[in-house]
């Protein structure tokens, strides 16, 4: 069996370049996309080259990133704009290669194994990427190339802009190694502390601690970074093409969540925005993936099967909070949260019935009281029946915020 071919594209500095194609008197000075200043919208979303220079970070406040660069000149988001933009782009990485799985609107992982017949190596499938989209968009890419989606990550981001690195069997500790443990994936603040605490300071130093240590230290999680540092990660990149292949529903909150019961009253709103969705296409979905965005907008993603198909707001909370149980370390701060439904019925294998006829019927009653509450927000508005959490306040904002990881 061959060896994978991964790669992990990530669109430089996305939103900016997309701004500064409208505005190029804007290129070369220092700029940023930045939200408005009510509720938490009003920080950088994403910065040209020009801007990073001075310091200025995606994710800090207006007002902090002003005072690095006092001529700092911000514009508002577009997101029609980037949605084109990275659908444009999109395509182009279709020619290549079906198996092309969005990480967010501005990476997506590439599993070009196959496509080295037709298109050379894998850094020759990335040249080949990188030329087309500079051609056609006159926007640059930095483009990971390796034997599996961590490490190509980690080489999209080693060298930018406009960048292709390579990490092989052969060279991956001579470049990832001497790291700091930082730039691992889902390495928080938190996670980062608690390393350090045990001399833990670098990637290298995660490849070479005992699993068993790291196991102790952090939970499950630990086991996944000792796979992430030493090259072991074997994870799919999971074609995402189709059209309602899923649904989902995501929010940034006014406030960071912090604690056990602050992720239960998210995903109480979110898994039922997501079982309504479900219920009014008339889909039910065997896998739940719950992605999180820290405040250092760092991404973790899981997903879980569910015990059968299902499209009610219990079903979807019980499995998303399990994969958020078994993954997070609560004392970390959670900015978002993304629930998404997958796997509807009829399009995976036929369902294996549960022995449990307790169970079913269990959702039946779940599928019914769902259905009523459906009727009720139908005929009578979406504010008609709402969960208790969400007559708090506190965690909603507006609208949901979207942020280019550059």
């Amino acid at each position: 069996m061959s060896e994978r071919v991964i790669l992990h594209c990530d669109l430089n500095s996305f939103f900016a370049s997309v701004e500064c194609l409208d505005l190029p008197h804007l290129k070369d000075v220092p700029m940023a996309v930045a939200g408005s200043s009510e509720d938490r919208h009003g920080i950088i979303l994403a910065k040209n080259e020009a801007a990073k220079k001075f310091g200025v970070k995606t994710a800090e406040t207006i007002w902090q990133a002003k005072l690095k660069c006092p001529d700092l000149v911000t514009v508002p988001p577009h997101y029609g704009k980037y949605k084109y933009y990275s659908e444009e782009i999109n395509k182009i990485y279709y020619n290549y290669t079906d198996l092309v799985e969005p990480f967010s609107i501005d990476e997506s992982w590439l599993d070009v194994t196959g496509s080295q017949k037709l298109f050379g190596t894998g850094y020759e499938i990335a040249k080949k990427i990188s030329d087309e989209i500079k051609e056609k968009t006159h926007l640059t890419v930095s483009i990971g190339v390796s034997f599996n989606k961590i490490f190509a990550k980690l080489g999209s981001d080693y060298k930018k802009p406009d960048a292709i690195t390579v990490i092989s069997k052969e060279n991956y500790k001579r470049i990832l190694f001497p790291l700091p443990a930082s730039d691992m994936l889902f390495v928080g603040r938190a996670t980062l502390s608690q390393l350090e605490k045990v001399g833990i300071r670098t990637i290298g130093d995660i490849a070479n601690s005992q699993k068993s240590t790291l196991v102790k230290l952090l939970g499950k999680s630990g086991e996944t970074l000792y796979i992430y540092a030493n090259g072991l990660d074997t994870s799919p990149v999971v074609c995402e093409r189709e059209k309602e292949k899923s649904i989902g529903n995501g929010h940034t909150f006014k406030r960071n969540l912090l604690g056990e019961e602050d992720v239960k009253k998210a995903l109480t709103i979110i898994c039922d925005t997501v079982s309504t969705r479900l219920r009014k296409k008339g889909f039910k979905c065997r896998t739940v993936c719950v992605t999180i965005k820290n405040p250092d907008l760092k991404k973790f993603s899981r997903r879980k099967k569910t015990a059968y198909f299902t499209n009610t707001e219990r079903d979807l909370f019980e499995t998303s909070f399990e994969i958020v149980k078994e993954n997070w370390n609560f004392d970390e701060p959670i900015r978002m949260i993304t629930v998404t439904a997958g796997d509807f019925e009829g399009d995976t294998p036929t369902e294996q019935v549960s022995f449990f006829d307790n169970v079913k019927t269990q959702d039946k009653k779940l599928e019914s009281f769902d259905s009523s509450i459906d009727e009720i927000r139908r005929r009578f508005g979406n504010g008609a029946v709402s969960f208790a959490s969400q007559l708090e306040g506190d965690l909603l904002t507006k609208y949901e915020e979207k942020e280019d990881e550059d």
